[in-house]
């Protein structure tokens, strides 16, 4: 098949995220596999405007700014006329309407998951209202229009905005748990936590520190990897709880660096009010390492609670907090939940999430609503 991925970034792009790795694990291997995979997005200042991403034909038009604006353009004059069998819009951000403008051939939408009023959590009003008021025509725009969504909890989102449900098929993400894997002997000799992502408001990373400072225990650590614009704000707070050097900031740690950091770490911690999956919860399984993370939409689906880690109500600092000093005070365990976990991960292939990919692409350019869902 000749495949037109749309997204707002390639995995290159210095604001990549879990979408990214998500999108480029599954097409490459589609490419791998003698399929023709073009991927249209955004760039950055100074980038390359055509890259090969493993096999992957990457271009990218204007910047996280303008991307919207030129992609319509971009796709008249420059890729109309290739015959694409299908089109796959990443909407990972906001939508870029391709049924729209790509009505020319098949369309299909990827949805790890939508902001919904979550986005008036991290933007300042003017900016969270547009892209709030983005999603709103989603289910007029793409009413028609097959969806693969990355979990049940994503599937329930768009069918609770007017979405038909027989039109949402789930296909959860993959792990690479033979590059994701335990190492016990690494395992930090005094409790150790982690957080690994992006560094915004909505997170709730200021939650994850008010949960450790609550743990009270005078030679656990926190360690955060990642960049983002809060930094400065989740600095500051861990400064002001006392919280001195055991609250360590990495900032951009490398792939390998991050394996070493899942190995290390008595438990993950997330604390998102609503998440697609949860990527980082599953290679931390993948890793042997439980997770402590909010009872949110799609992050519930990668936690097992009791099993490979603990899930707490969201915002609910005492109990996050008390999941911590559950494992703090018991490494057996964190070796017992770490094995679960191991265990769960490798449930999860890539090789499955891009065969299922495939075989949905392939319903849904022989159409009908019947066959995109079974």
């Amino acid at each position: 098949m000749k495949i037109l991925v749309v997204n707002w970034q390639c995995r290159e792009n210095p604001l990549a995220g879990g979408a990214e790795i998500h999108l480029h694990e599954i097409f490459e291997r589609l490419a791998a596999a003698g399929h023709e995979v073009t991927l249209l997005c955004g760039g950055w200042p100074g980038c390359p405007p055509v890259a090969n991403l493993g096999g992957i034909e990457t271009l990218r038009v204007g910047t996280r700014q303008t991307f919207a604006l030129k992609v319509w353009r971009f796709w008249n004059e420059q890729l109309r006329h290739r015959a694409f069998d299908v089109i796959v819009e990443d909407i990972n951000k906001a939508p870029l309407y391709t049924p729209l403008w790509g009505a020319s051939c098949t369309t299909v939408a990827c949805v790890p998951h939508l902001f919904g009023g979550t986005v008036f959590q991290e933007l300042v009003f003017p900016l969270a209202a547009a892209v709030w008021l983005s999603e709103r025509p989603i289910p007029l725009v793409y009413y028609d229009v097959p969806f693969q969504a990355i979990s049940e909890s994503t599937a329930d989102d768009l069918a609770a905005r007017g979405l038909p449900r027989s039109h949402v098929h789930v296909i959860y993400p993959g792990v690479s748990f033979d590059h994701y894997t335990p190492d016990p002997s690494v395992r930090a000799p005094v409790p150790t936590f982690s957080y690994i992502g992006r560094l915004k408001k909505y997170k709730g990373v200021d939650l994850v520190i008010r949960a450790f400072a609550e743990l009270a225990h005078p030679e656990a650590t926190l360690e955060i990897a990642g960049q983002g614009d809060f930094k400065g704000s989740l600095a500051a707070l861990a400064s002001s709880l006392d919280l001195g050097d055991r609250v360590r900031f990495l900032g951009f740690i490398s792939d390998e660096e991050k394996v070493a950091l899942l190995r290390r770490s008595w438990a993950v911690a997330l604390a998102s009010p609503k998440e697609g999956w949860g990527l980082t919860n599953v290679e931390a399984a993948a890793c042997g390492t439980p997770v402590v993370a909010s009872n949110s939409p799609g992050i519930r689906e990668s936690v097992r609670d009791g099993e490979t880690g603990f899930l707490v109500p969201h915002g609910d600092v005492r109990a996050m907090a008390a999941a911590f000093r559950r494992l703090a005070a018991a490494p057996t365990l964190v070796a017992a939940m770490g094995a679960k976990a191991r265990a769960f991960a490798e449930t999860f292939t890539w090789e499955r999430a891009a065969e299922q990919t495939i075989a949905h692409l392939e319903r849904s350019i022989r159409g009908g609503a019947t066959q995109w869902k079974s």
